[in-house]
C-alpha cells in the first residue's frame, strides 16, 4: 500500500508559506483550469464516451459546461468573495471594527465520483482553489479513462506544488485517509461516506459529503402529462440513470399512473428509438453495477422497456407499474434507468411514505396546484426541491447543492463552494485608547456598572403587528404637541444658534 505522508507533508509546508492565500495565485489557477477545459474538450469527451457512452452534447451540458460556467463565475467574483464581511455591532463595540474573514482550511482532499467524473471532481476543486487551499485530487478509478485524462492534464496546467493528483483504487484511497487533511470532500455512496467520516474523526477533520438516496417524484392529477413525461424521462434516462439526483421512484394515483405510462412510452421512443442502437443513450459503468441493476428486474411488472444487453452493459429505459413499497427495487437507491411507480390515494399518503424513509437528495413535485406544492415544501425534508421539472435546480449557481441527513452534509456550487472550503473567522479590531470606558466590565463589580452594561449590550424582543409602530406614533404625537404648544418660530429661534446660523 502506498504511503503518501511525504506528499501531504510537503503540501502542508507549501500552504504555510502563504502562497495559495494571495488573490494572484487563486486567480491564476482558476484561469488555468478554465484553459484546461477549453483546450482539451475533445480528449475529455472521448474519455467520457469510453467510460459511460456519454454523448458529446451531454458531456458539454452536464460536465464541461457546468465546470466552465462555475469557473467563469469564480474568476469574475473572486475579489468580492475574498473581501471581509462586515457585521452589525452592539453599542459596546460601536467604535471598533467587526468582520468575518474567509480563510482557507489548508490541505484538502477531494474524492471524486465516477458518474460525472469531470463535474464532480473539478467543481469541488474550483471551491478549494478559490478559497486558497492546497488540494489532493483523487478521481474515481471506475471512470478509468477520465481519471487518466485528469491525471495527465491537471499537472500540466495547475501549480504542482499546491495541487496533486493521485490515481488508484481502494488501497490508494485507504492510504490517503490515514493522512491528516484539513478538510475532506467526498462524493459517492453512504457506505464509503461512513468510512470517510470515521477516518476524518480521528483527526477531527471536517467533511463535506455529497451522497444520494431515493429521490421521489409526486405527479398530481389534471396536469400536462406529455410535458411531465418528457422532463421525467430526460431526468431519469440521462447518463443511464446514474445520477445522484435522478428521479428514483414515482408516487401517483392509479389513474395518473396509466396516463403517465402511455406518455412515457411515446417519449422514450422520441428520445432514443431503439435504445440499444441510440448514440444518445448511455451505458452502465461496469459489470458489477450492471448485474446489480439488472437484478432489480426480477419478479416485477414491467410497463416500458426491460431490455438488457450484457455485452454492451445496456439496460433500456424501464418503467415498472403497480410496485409495492416492500418490493426489492424500493429498498435502496436504484442508480440506474429503472423507474418504479407506486400508487397512492393522494398527496398526503405520498408525503407520509416519503417521510417514512431517509431524507432524499432531491424531491420532485409535478403539480399546478400551489397548495399541494407548498404542502410538500412544508411537510417534507430533502437536499433540494424541483417543481415541475427534474435535475435543473442543481445547475443554478445561486442555489447550494447538497443533501441533508443520509443524503449528505454541506452544500456547494458558485459562492457556496468558496464558503464550504473556507473557515469563517470572527475578527474584532479595537484601539487602545479610551480605556476608562472599559471600567464597567472590570472588577470591582457594582450595580451601577451592571446597569450600564445591560444598556449597552442588552437585547429586546422586537414587537410585531400594530404594536411595532406604537413608539413612532407616540413620538410623532409628542412632536406635534410640542410644535403646537411652543410654536414653530420659537423652536426655530432656539435651534439656529446651535447650528451656527444667523438671520
Amino acid at each position: 500500500m502506498a504511503n503518501y505522508n511525504k506528499v501531504i507533508t510537503e503540501l502542508h509546508e507549501t500552504f504555510l508559506t502563504g502562497k495559495t492565500k494571495t488573490y494572484e495565485w487563486r486567480d491564476r489557477q482558476l484561469r488555468q483550469l478554465l484553459k484546461l477545459i477549453e483546450e482539451n474538450g475533445k480528449a475529455i469527451e472521448d474519455a467520457l464516451f469510453k467510460d459511460l457512452h456519454k454523448h458529446a452534447n451531454e458531456a458539454q451540458i452536464m460536465e464541461t459546461g457546468m465546470v466552465k460556467n462555475d469557473l467563469i463565475n469564480a474568476i469574475n467574483s473572486l475579489s468580492d468573495w475574498m473581501k471581509p464581511d462586515m457585521v452589525k455591532k452592539d453599542l459596546l463595540v460601536a467604535m471598533d471594527t467587526c468582520f468575518i474573514q474567509s480563510e482557507p482550511f489548508g490541505v484538502t482532499l477531494i474524492l471524486g465520483a465516477w458518474n460525472y467524473p469531470i463535474q464532480l471532481t473539478l467543481l469541488p476543486l474550483i471551491g478549494a482553489i478559490a478559497a486558497g487551499n492546497c488540494a489532493v485530487v483523487k478521481p474515481s478509478e471506475l471512470s478509468h479513462y477520465t481519471a487518466l485524462v485528469l491525471e495527465d492534464l491537471i499537472p500540466k496546467y495547475l501549480d504542482t506544488e499546491c495541487i496533486k493528483v493521485i490515481n488508484g483504487a481502494v488501497p490508494e484511497t485507504t492510504a490517503l485517509l490515514k493522512e491528516r487533511f484539513d478538510l475532506i470532500f467526498y462524493t459517492g455512496n453512504n457506505v464509503v461516506a461512513k468510512i470517510v467520516m470515521a477516518a476524518a474523526a480521528k483527526n477531527l477533520t471536517p467533511v463535506i459529503l455529497e451522497l444520494g438516496g431515493k429521490s421521489p417524484v409526486y405527479i398530481d392529477k389534471n396536469i400536462d402529462y406529455n410535458t411531465v413525461a418528457r422532463r421525467l424521462v430526460w431526468g431519469k434516462a440521462i447518463n443511464s440513470g446514474q445520477t445522484c439526483i435522478a428521479p428514483d421512484y414515482v408516487l401517483c394515483t392509479t389513474d395518473v399512473q396509466n396516463k403517465i405510462i402511455e406518455e412515457m412510452k411515446k417519449v422514450v421512443n422520441d428520445f432514443y428509438g431503439d435504445p440499444s442502437k441510440s448514440e444518445y443513450y448511455g451505458r452502465i459503468i461496469n459489470d458489477r453495477h450492471f448485474e446489480r441493476v439488472k437484478s432489480l428486474l426480477k419478479g416485477v411488472n414491467i410497463a416500458i422497456g426491460g431490455n438488457v444487453n450484457e455485452k454492451e452493459r445496456l439496460i433500456s429505459p424501464t418503467v415498472l407499474k403497480d410496485v409495492k413499497t416492500t418490493d426489492h427495487v424500493m429498498q435502496s437507491e436504484i442508480f440506474g434507468p429503472i423507474l418504479p411507480i407506486v400508487t397512492v390515494q393522494n398527496e398526503d399518503e405520498a408525503i407520509e411514505y416519503i417521510n417514512s424513509g431517509e431524507k432524499p437528495l432531491a424531491l420532485y413535485v409535478f403539480s399546478s396546484n400551489d397548495k399541494i406544492v407548498n404542502k410538500f415544501l412544508s411537510q417534507t425534508s430533502s437536499g433540494g426541491v424541483c417543481v415541475n421539472d427534474t435535475l435543473l435546480h442543481a445547475g443554478i449557481q445561486t442555489l447550494p447543492f447538497g443533501g441533508v441527513g443520509h443524503s449528505g452534509i454541506g452544500g456547494y456550487h458558485g459562492k457556496f463552494s468558496f464558503d464550504v472550503f473556507s473557515h469563517k473567522r470572527s475578527v474584532l479590531k479595537r484601539g487602545l485608547g479610551m480605556e476608562f470606558v472599559n471600567n464597567i466590565r472590570y472588577p470591582p463589580y457594582t450595580e451601577k456598572k451592571m446597569k450600564i452594561l445591560n444598556l449597552l449590550t442588552g437585547k429586546k424582543v422586537k414587537k410585531t403587528g400594530i404594536m411595532s409602530f406604537l413608539p413612532f406614533v407616540l413620538f410623532g404625537t409628542f412632536l406635534a404637541f410640542v410644535f403646537k404648544s411652543v410654536g414653530v418660530e420659537a423652536i426655530a429661534a432656539r435651534i439656529k444658534p446651535l447650528l451656527g446660523k444667523k438671520d
